[in-house]
């Protein structure tokens, strides 16, 4: 099974927005190394403990720095953007790096209504309308009469990279099959079963150039350690995180003693049945493999891809090389 790298750039009670951003190119250039096929980014804005709020940028500046894997956004939130601008950055990424950007676009806004209004005041409009322009502007054009009828993309001649569409539910799932991009279920933050939404992706697809057959990827949260217990214990920094944000609350991670001064620990497995089991996958490097290789298998997935939220910088590097490890990963 391909496996690869969802980042967040987690920023944590002891490390700042712009130390999460300065470490971005180590998790990347270690991804590239442990033989994972693609690194994507979020874009997430007005969130405390999240530094991803710019795909594009962080693309640029890890591109160059590793060797083999695919870099993308996971994904560009269309209602925030002006379509012609992001066929613009795309092709420009694309012609720099030929063969190893991903472009992922998302429905949704990727923040509160508040913020997603002072996007938007430069931004693009509803989803359909932005989609069809985007791809108006990457294909034949508009027409000569039409407003947009003279604008001319920059970089010409270069298609924009392979596109997928990220959702977490049937109607981002049509769109995809019918488009023939590819289609990435949000499994990390959905607790709903992927299964649904990949069968009308696949039902409903044509195939296209990047896309001759539907290729689905399924999102996880993913936590590995030495032992099932020391995983779990990693766990607590993201599962305090995670249910502040169900109650409107906005925190940074804090560490697994700081978690429990504050009340909190997880001191019992996690149900595979229960919310926080169905989004979060704990365990030792074995376990890790069996229940997302049992996941996978359910959702019709072709790839995962792992988002890995932990308190320490190395704790979280180490997740991934043991994940890399599990799954008999091929490096550089």
């Amino acid at each position: 099974m391909k496996l690869s790298v969802l980042d967040v750039l987690p920023v944590t009670s002891d490390r700042t927005p712009t130390e999460a951003l300065q470490g971005a190119a180590d998790l990347a250039v270690l991804a590239d190394e442990l033989g994972y096929e693609r690194l994507w980014y979020a874009e997430h804005h007005g969130m405390g403990g999240i530094a991803s709020a710019v795909p594009e940028l962080l693309i640029a500046h890890t591109a160059p720095l590793t060797k083999r894997i695919r870099v993308g956004a996971g994904g560009v939130m269309l209602p925030n953007h002006a379509p012609l601008r992001v066929v613009e950055q795309y092709r420009t990424l694309a012609a720099l790096h030929p063969g190893r950007i991903d472009l992922g676009i998302g429905r949704a806004s990727g923040t509160d209504p508040v913020t997603a209004r002072a996007l938007r005041a430069v931004g693009g409009g509803e989803f359909a309308q932005s989609l069809t322009e985007l791809l108006t502007f990457d294909g034949p054009g508009h027409p000569a009469n039409h407003p947009y009828g003279r604008v001319k993309v920059t970089p010409e001649g270069v298609p924009l990279p392979p596109m997928w569409m990220l959702g977490s539910s049937g109607g981002s799932a049509r769109i995809a099959g019918q488009l023939g991009t590819g289609y990435a279920f949000a499994g990390h933050f959905a607790p709903v079963p992927a299964a649904p939404a990949v069968q009308a992706y696949k039902a409903s697809f044509r195939p296209s150039e990047h896309f001759p057959e539907p290729k689905v990827i399924l999102a996880l949260s993913v936590i590995v350690g030495p032992t099932a217990e020391e995983a779990r214990e990693l766990s607590s920094t993201f599962e305090m995180v995670l249910r502040s944000m169900y109650t409107g609350q906005v925190i940074r991670g804090m560490s697994p003693a700081d978690c429990r001064a504050a009340g909190w620990h997880p001191s019992q497995p996690l149900s595979a049945s229960g919310p926080m089991g169905r989004l979060l996958i704990v365990g030792d490097p074995t376990q890790v493999r069996e229940r997302i290789e049992d996941v996978a298998k359910a959702a019709g997935a072709d790839e995962v891809m792992a988002m890995t939220i932990v308190f320490d910088p190395e704790a979280r590097h180490e997740s991934y090389r043991m994940l890399a490890k599990a799954f008999d990963l091929q490096g550089v």
